[in-house]
Formats: structure tokens, sequence, C-alpha cells
């Protein structure tokens, strides 16, 4: 095998498709700051005790663990950045009201999560800690979608659901815990026939109510008839109305709500939204209510947000324009070096052509050019 070859699912971004990135990176950020939201930078790096506590099996198969030489401790590469962020939330910054955070780093999956995906996912994300009501969640999604629109997309879809409606139907039902992830998953596949045989055992209410979640997916019609078919389950009616809530305050987007959905739903707390464009094989965008996830650190307290990997947000979205240069001779001229110089601090890119190398200018538009005209050097158009 070649030395140079890359391992499965890792891959060297080039030049093109790297500039694009770094102008979402710098864009998504922007956005967040112009909402309040205030940038945090955690380790690649941490003791696995501190990066997988609470996150259930699931972050423990995508981690990827290795001996740290100094203090022979186990460490982990971090697969999500959530946690590192509610750990900053609770222990470093410690503050009694609301705190908005952002983020936008490297994370790194032991094996990929969806097919043809990076392992090395380049995530953004936002979370706001400190507020239980659903402002909070309102927010969230209206921060992600006003990401999406900085970025290009037009057509976006969002999917509503609440993980504490499946709960309900559960309440009270003993199962243990392997029974517990059939169903979920049985839910999340809609395996009708897979579901029926779980909850043979289960009560009347529970069963009737899960088998009729399968069922219930599509436009606002669905809250109408949660509300008829679920009407025997405590709780879930105020849930029901918060999302009819939540979806009303959506301008300019496609809303459905899919009840089964239960992606995440070790993770999250309470409503959890997806968002897809077109041209996605999967939720471009995830978010939602995750309440407990400062609780391992000693802090549980409110927490809402979302997440998504600008390596998967660039290949949907429009791709943008070359950013337009001076194109100038290569040279000694010391009058010619101070209006280079001149250009740069203006904030203008001037590329120097090197002798023989007049046509090599691939990732700049150069538009214009520097050239000498009655002693003096001038801008001129191309």
């Amino acid at each position: 095998m070649s030395a140079w070859v890359l391992p499965d699912h890792i891959a060297d971004v080039l030049p093109s498709e790297a500039r694009h990135i770094e102008e979402l990176r710098r864009g998504l950020l922007d956005t967040a700051r112009g909402y309040g939201y205030e940038l945090v930078m955690p380790p690649m790096l941490e003791y696995l005790e501190s990066l997988l506590t609470g996150t259930g099996e699931a972050l423990d198969l995508q981690t990827c663990k290795l001996v740290d030489q100094l203090s022979g401790r186990s460490m982990g590469l971090r697969a999500d950045m959530t946690q590192q962020v509610a750990r900053i939330d609770a222990h470093l910054l410690n503050r009694s009201g609301l705190t908005r955070l952002c983020y936008c780093g490297p994370v790194i999956h032991a094996r990929p999560d969806r097919p043809r995906a990076t392992r090395e996912p380049l995530q953004f994300g936002a979370e706001i800690y400190g507020h239980q009501g659903l402002e909070a969640d309102l927010e969230a999604l209206l921060l992600a979608l006003d990401c999406l629109r900085g970025a290009g997309v037009t057509d976006i879809n969002v999917d509503l659901a609440d993980v504490r409606i499946v709960r309900s139907l559960l309440a009270g039902v003993m199962v243990d815990m392997q029974v517990l992830r059939g169903v979920h998953a049985a839910l999340a596949a809609k395996d009708a026939s897979e579901l029926d045989r779980l909850t043979r055992d289960f009560p009347a209410a529970s069963r009737e109510g899960l088998m009729a979640l399968l069922q219930l997916y599509g436009g606002f019609e669905v809250l109408d008839q949660a509300e008829k078919l679920l009407a025997r389950t405590a709780g879930v009616q105020p849930l029901l109305a918060q999302l009819r809530w939540l979806a009303e305050r959506l301008e300019g987007v496609n809303v459905s709500f899919d009840l089964a959905d239960l992606r995440g739903y070790a993770y999250y707390s309470g409503t959890r939204f997806a968002i897809y464009v077109p041209g996605g094989s999967d939720a471009i965008v995830r978010g939602g209510r995750y309440d407990e996830v400062g609780a391992v650190f000693g802090r549980n307290r409110p927490a809402a947000g979302f997440s998504l990997d600008i390596k998967q947000l660039v290949a949907v979205v429009p791709e943008r324009p070359l950013k337009a240069a001076i194109r100038a001779p290569w040279g000694d001229d010391a009058q010619a070096a101070c209006a280079i110089a001149a250009l740069r601090r203006q904030g203008e890119t001037v590329v120097c052509v090197l002798p023989g190398h007049e046509s090599e200018v691939d990732e700049f538009h150069c538009d214009r050019e520097l050239v000498h005209k009655a002693g003096q050097w001038v801008v001129q158009a191309i």
C-alpha cells in the first residue's frame, strides 16, 4: 500500500472546497455572534471519563481512544463537542443567568455515521443555557435557519418531534433495557410488525399509542390526529401544543412532524428538530432541548441548541464565485512593492505573477492588474 493513502472516509480538502468551507465557517460564526453567542474552543483531546461522562454507548463507540504518554490515563479524540461545551458552562463559566455559546472545530468519528460520510466532520454548533421556556427552543431553531439562509440555502424543511411523547406512552411500563431499545428501534424504522411483537404484553393504552405513532408523520394535521389518538395518555396534550406553538412561528420554511422519530432519544429531553435541504441524503442540522446534558458535571440546568457539519453543508449549498483579485508583475521595483503593500492593507488580494507562470492563477478571479503608467503604478481593469 502506498504511504500516502489515507484511511477510509478520511480525505484532504483541496483549495476550491477549502475556500468554500472557510467562507461558510466565518459566515456561521458571524451569524451566531449576531444573536449574542460567544465563541468557545474546547480541546481536541480529553480524558475519557470527562469526554464520555453521561453520553451513552453510541458516542463511546464513535470515540477514538489512546493513552496519554504523560499520565498513562486513557484519552479520547472528541467525537462531538456538545458535551465539552456543557462542561465549560458548568465548571469554567459557572454563570447564574443565561449563557449563549457557539463553537466550530473538527471532530473525529471512529466510523462514519451515515453512508459516504467523512470521519472528520467540521462541527459547528450553538447552545443556550439557563432558560427552561420554549423561547430558547425557538431561538435555537431561528438561529439554525438564519445560518442556512446565510449559506445560500432557500428550500428548507423543518421536521419537529418531542421525545417526551414516547416517554409518556412508556411511563409505568416495566421492561428490560433490551426490549426498550428494540421499541425505540422499531419506532425509528416504522416497523409495525416488530413493534407489535415487542409490545404484546404492554398495557393497552401504551401499546395502542405506540402503534399509532407509526402513522403520525406529515403536516399540521398530524397534531390534530395525535390529540385524538393519544388523548388517553397523560401529559401528551401540552407537548403537542408546544410543537404547534413552535411550528407556527417558523416563517418561510416547510414544517412537518414525525412523532415516532427517536434519533438521539437518549440525548434529548424535550423537543427536537431536524432540518433537511435539497440535495442532502440526511438531515443537515439536528438540534433541540437537552436539559440533562450538564447534570453529570454537577450542574443540571436547561439547555437547547443545534449542530451541523460544515463539510456536509458545503456539498448542498450554491458554489460561491471566486474572490476578485489584482494581478501584479513580479519585480524588484520599490514603488511597485509599496503599491502592492498598500493595496493589501486596503483588503485587496494581489497575486504576483512569477516569470513564466502568467496563466496559473486558479482560485482567484483576476479582474484587474497593476500596471506602470506615466511613472506611477496604477490599477486598471483587465
